[in-house]
């Protein structure tokens, strides 16, 4: 669905990209980590079309991006980390940009709002930041586009809102869509994504399906002495040591992905994804 061959950017003399080639398919949840300046906003908004590669092509379905034709914009949606919103309420949010998508589901949204608690009889001025970014996230997830992006999507929300985001991407997928979602905050993703991309200055350096990653790799906790000798990965944690090791025979059935954890070893040890994820 999306292909990105030899891109290369750069914003003045800082290069943020070079020759970085990636390929996306819809059905999948991406959940897109990386370090502070390694570019993960920016891969956003090229896909989005709001900045265009110095070198290399960028194709969303038939589409390139660059070329900002208006059939591509109705089936894409780009929820920034930053917005500002005018100050009407969202009956009027609906009403003049809903139209701008083909596939706005009026049912889903009035759903995703209910679930998130979002205040409508208000006005954006007087909602938080938090029910202001759960209204975007709502209108977002309603437009059915077949690229949705989500930059840094659960900044901004408290402890119940975040569940509430869990619990409303739970029952977002649709084979049609891919989901890109950048996000700080591994611990909010690492129950719903399907897919671990993870970038450095160099450009992807990890991009595995998370039941690859828990069939090949354990995540757990342990004091014993033998598995932290064989352990790919070992991490002090308050009175606890943390683990990701190789499954001895066959992989761990209740095995569950620890996504901070699995970022952490990545990023400290590039050896590690040759010895332990090829």
């Amino acid at each position: 669905m999306i292909q990105l061959h030899q891109v290369c950017f750069s914003y003045g003399n800082k290069k943020v990209y070079d020759s970085f080639t990636m390929s996306l398919q819809k059905g999948s949840i991406y959940g897109l980590l990386g370090k502070n300046g390694t570019g993960k906003s920016t891969f956003l908004k090229l896909l989005a079309g709001l900045i265009f590669p110095d070198k290399g092509t960028i194709s969303v379905g038939a589409f390139s991006p660059k070329n900002r034709h208006p059939d591509f914009f109705k089936d894409i949606y780009l929820i920034p980390e930053e917005f500002n919103l005018p100050d009407v309420k969202i009956d009027a949010l609906l009403k003049y940009y809903a139209p701008f998508y083909p596939k706005f589901d009026k049912m889903k949204f009035d759903y995703y709002i209910k679930e998130f608690e979002v205040p409508i009889q208000h006005t954006f001025s007087q909602m938080s930041l938090g029910q202001k970014k759960k209204a975007i996230i709502s209108f977002g997830l309603s437009c059915n586009t077949s690229l949705l992006l989500m930059d840094e999507p659960t900044n901004g929300l408290d402890i119940i809102s975040k569940a509430q985001f869990k619990q409303v991407m739970k029952h977002t997928h649709n084979p049609e869509q891919c989901i890109i979602v950048s996000t700080h905050q591994a611990k909010d993703l690492e129950s719903l994504i399907t897919r671990v991309c993870i970038i450095d200055e160099q450009g992807m350096i990890l991009d595995k399906n998370v039941e690859e990653i828990i069939h090949k790799l354990q995540f757990k906790f342990s004091q014993d002495a033998e598995e932290i000798e064989r352990a790919a990965y070992v991490e002090d944690y308050m009175n606890h040591t943390k683990l990701i090791i190789l499954p001895i025979h066959t992989p761990v059935l209740d095995n569950k992905l620890d996504l901070e954890m699995l970022f952490k070893a990545v990023v400290t040890n590039k050896q590690f994804i040759q010895q332990h994820l090829q």
